[in-house]
C-alpha cells in the first residue's frame, strides 16, 4: 500500500496570491472595480461598472453594462428599494458607453 503524503500546510506566515486561493477552492476571480484596466482579466473589456441613480428612491448605486450586447432596454432592479427601473443603453458606433438612462416604469 502506498502511504499518502499529507496535503501542503501553509503557515500563518505564508501568503497566497489571490489566483492560487481561487485555484485552490475553484473559485471566479474577483472584480476588482479599482484595478486598473490592464489589470482585469482577458475578455472584461465589453464590460462597464456604472453609476445610476434610481428614480424611484434617489439613491444611486453601481451596476454593469455589457457593452457587447450594443445599445438596449432592459429592466433592472434597484439595488436600495427593489423598485424596476427601465435602463436604456446607447453605445456609440466605436463600441463606448454613450449615455445610460434610468426612468420609472409605472
Amino acid at each position: 500500500m502506498k502511504a499518502r503524503r499529507p496535503p501542503p500546510r501553509h503557515g500563518p506566515h505564508t501568503l497566497l496570491d489571490p489566483g492560487a486561493i481561487d485555484a485552490l477552492y475553484g473559485l471566479e476571480p474577483v472584480f476588482e472595480p479599482s484595478a486598473s484596466a490592464s489589470a482585469r482579466p482577458a475578455g472584461d473589456e465589453a464590460t462597464l461598472f456604472t453609476s445610476v441613480q434610481c428614480p424611484y428612491c434617489g439613491e444611486a448605486f453601481e451596476t454593469l453594462v455589457d457593452l457587447s450586447a450594443g445599445s438596449s432596454v432592459y429592466i433592472e432592479d434597484c439595488q436600495i428599494c427593489c423598485q424596476p427601473i427601465e435602463l436604456a443603453v446607447d453605445i456609440d458606433l466605436s463600441g463606448a458607453l454613450s449615455a445610460m438612462t434610468a426612468r420609472r416604469t409605472d
